[in-house]
């Protein structure tokens, strides 16, 4: 990262002081990302091998429902970051901590009745999306989801938490505990599956236990207390009134509503991408969830980018200063396409290899093409991801949520429809890989060159406090 960063100050592309402030806050989030997604990967990979492609399959189902939930999780912490970080360019520190727990009372209120429902209609929804993959799949993808589901009120008090100290410039508190979750869910997994003989079961008890350690972990620190000399959080959950503000979470609400639209969008056409893979059987969806595994991973730069930008853009638009912002928003992008090429070349290169962790040898020609084209499709998802969090940070998320729908629905969707129906066959699965992260990119790299995100953001922006 460092290299190519610093190859584009020497073509007069990026600034030292804004390329060490990116950096700083983006390689914590790109570790922590590959933490968390790699743990996943490791999962289905597991899975795969003592189970076969039914199971992967059937946890790709399963794991459908798991981000769907998720989503809205990002959503929630989409907001709190945006708000945080204007609040805390500003100097309000009381009120970017009154943020901070409407934050969390809208994630327990939400949380709860999204796992609940998924813990006792596994059976059902499962079978609704993968039918045609076979009993065995719906099986396993039930059991997943079912247990995996428990852990979801977890997952998203950590979001929350991660992106509040993001949102004050602080990437690698959250770096080191999620991180560590990361390592006890692939050590407790692999213990489950192998040497307790638990299959899917284990593997989803692993999620759920290592989700309620990294909650743990977070309490503290968003309490105000200090990790091992660390400086406390400055804008934790206090203990004094209002305990509920129904201003901020209206506020909290508007900036939300698009960005949980938008993950919701990508989370939905999921299912019927993932039924249209079904009709071609097991191995079709196994090789089309290890690709997505795998771009998610290589996304996982991309989520530094994007939280870095989401926090510096906004913390400039809090100290009113637009110009500041859109220069380290441009900036942002150029790092983060740069980069994300050379990781698609090198994953392009390699995918080989890489199919083989998640399919058995037969199956590794369908795996490996699937991979070369979600890689292929990398660098338009890094530049949707940094724009995103440009826009996010000033408060716009309407325009990236109306850009997935139109990537998703008007595009990916219709062409993996045609495969079934059509001679087209699995190139149509290819192509909605490929639309899915172009035409938001496309629509999202507009709306930062247009400029009215900084017009949207003056309706957020606090007033700064006398003398800062």
């Amino acid at each position: 990262m460092s290299r190519i960063g610093i190859a584009l100050e020497n073509a007069g592309m990026i600034e030292q002081r804004r390329l060490r402030a990116v950096t700083d806050l983006a390689w914590p989030r790109v570790i922590t990302g590959f933490a968390i997604m790699s743990k996943q990967a490791v999962d289905l990979a597991l899975v795969g091998i003592a189970l076969g492609s039914a199971a992967v399959a059937g946890l790709a189902f399963a794991g459908a429902f798991w981000l769907l939930g998720k989503f809205v999780a990002i959503g929630l912490a989409g907001s709190t970051v945006a708000l945080v970080s204007q609040q805390y360019g500003a100097g309000n520190d009381a009120q970017a901590s009154l943020v901070v727990k409407q934050s969390v009372l809208l994630t327990v209120a939400v949380s709860v009745p999204v796992a609940a429902t998924f813990v006792l209609g596994a059976e059902p929804l499962v079978a609704l999306v993968g039918g045609d993959a076979g009993p065995a799949a719906v099986s396993d993808g039930a059991l997943y989801l079912s247990i995996a589901a428990l852990g979801l009120p977890f997952e998203f008090f950590n979001m929350v938490a991660s992106r509040t100290y993001a949102a004050i410039g602080d990437t690698l508190t959250p770096m080191v505990i999620r991180s560590l979750g990361a390592v006890i869910n692939i050590a407790l997994s692999a213990a489950l599956i192998f040497g307790a003989g638990l299959g899917v079961a284990g593997a989803a008890i692993g999620t759920v236990a290592s989700l309620a350690v990294v909650t743990l972990a977070f309490i503290p620190g968003m309490i105000g207390r200090s990790y091992g000399g660390r400086s406390s959080l400055p804008v934790p959950i206090r203990a004094e009134r209002p305990h509920l503000a129904p201003g901020t979470i209206r506020e909290l609400v508007s900036v939300s509503g698009p960005l949980i639209g938008r993950r919701l969008a990508e989370g939905i056409v999921t299912f019927p991408l993932l039924a249209i893979a079904a009709t071609f059987g097991p191995v079709v969806v196994a090789a089309y969830a290890a690709a997505r595994r795998i771009r998610a991973l290589m996304d996982c730069i991309s989520w530094g980018f994007s939280i870095a930008a989401s926090t510096l853009v906004g913390q400039q638009l809090g100290a009113d200063d637009e110009h500041e912002a859109t220069a380290y928003g441009a900036a942002i992008l150029r790092l983060s396409a740069a980069i994300s090429l050379v990781t698609t070349v090198v994953v392009f290169a390699a995918a080989r290899p890489i199919a083989g962790v998640f399919v058995e040898p037969a199956e590794l020609d369908a795996a490996t093409a699937f991979v070369r084209v979600a890689a292929a499709s990398a660098v338009a998802l890094a530049i949707k991801a940094s724009a995103t969090g440009v826009l996010r940070g000033a408060g716009d998320t309407r325009i990236p949520f109306y850009a997935a729908l139109l990537g998703l629905y008007v595009f990916a969707l219709p062409a993996a429809a045609l495969g079934p129906i059509t001679a087209v066959g699995v190139i149509g699965l290819y192509a909605a890989l490929v639309f899915e992260a172009a035409i938001p990119a496309l629509v999202t790299l507009w709306r930062f060159r247009s400029g009215r995100w900084r017009a949207v953001s003056r309706q957020y922006r606090p007033t700064p406090q006398a003398g800062d």
